[in-house]
């Protein structure tokens, strides 16, 4: 083979890998989301033949975030994409009309809880509430997991599930690591870190679990957000990010 038919492979193989690379880097970036028509797009292939009724930019947990909500048939669905990969960090939907169904029994809170623990594999469940709104009896669910928070609503008289929902109890894949919420404790902007964040909410309401837990910027002051469950009552407790001192601290009944 002559030398130039050598260096012209040689050549053509560079350009080859190099443009492969570059496709790698434009796939890796297509993957995200950079405005409301991907958002919109993404959700439609999740739920086909769905309409888009609104799209929000929003940040959630330090990240931008894109919630989308769709109706279709009888549900309108919510779904939230973590702009920079599209992963989706929460997602739920509803019935929009429910039958009261009042020629039958209503079901009993142990079947509702069976039906919840077969929706959620090796979840918790943390509280199940029998309520009445419009005309309709329900039991509300809440669950948790190693990693998201669940609430279901089970139709009290025929054990269907007419609202269903999750989320991330912590942004997964190191999506908090900027704003101060790392595991090991104070980082350079000398934050407690949020497992030391928790640790203080938990203190501060023993025995109950957390379900949500996030940093952010109260009026310029950081901030930990400490969301608990304990029985029939939810705790929100806001933590200074520097001193750990407990700033907020409300209790609500759920019923």
């Amino acid at each position: 083979m002559k030398m130039t038919e050598k260096i012209r492979i040689a050549l053509f193989s560079v350009c080859f890998l190099a443009a492969g690379v570059s496709g790698m880097t434009i796939s890796a970036k297509a993957a995200g989301i950079s405005n409301e028509s991907q958002a919109s797009a993404r959700a439609q292939e999740k739920i086909p033949g769905a309409t888009v009724t609104d799209v929000d930019r929003d940040h959630e947990q330090g990240v931008v975030v894109y919630d989308v909500d769709l109706v279709k048939g009888n549900k309108k669905y919510e779904i939230t994409y973590r702009a920079s990969d599209a992963k989706i960090v929460a997602y739920g939907w509803e019935k929009i009309s429910v039958g009261a169904s009042r020629n039958k029994p209503v079901i009993s809170e142990s079947k509702c809880r069976s039906l919840a623990a077969s929706k959620v594999k090796n979840g918790t469940i943390l509280s199940v509430v029998h309520k009445y709104d419009d005309g309709i009896e329900y039991y509300k669910v809440k669950m948790t997991d190693a990693n998201k928070t669940y609430k279901m609503e089970f139709h009290a008289r025929t054990g269907a599930l007419i609202d269903y929902e999750w989320k991330y109890t912590i942004m997964p894949g190191g999506g908090n690591n900027n704003n101060g919420n790392n595991n090991n404790g104070n980082n350079n902007n000398g934050y407690i870190g949020l497992n030391k964040a928790k640790q203080i909410a938990k203190d501060k309401v023993p025995g109950a679990v957390i379900v949500k837990a996030e940093f952010d910027m109260d009026d310029g002051v950081p901030v930990y957000e400490i969301e608990l469950v304990k029985g029939r009552y939810e705790y929100d407790v806001k933590i200074h990010a520097q001193t750990g001192n407990i700033l907020e601290w409300d209790q609500d009944y759920d019923d």
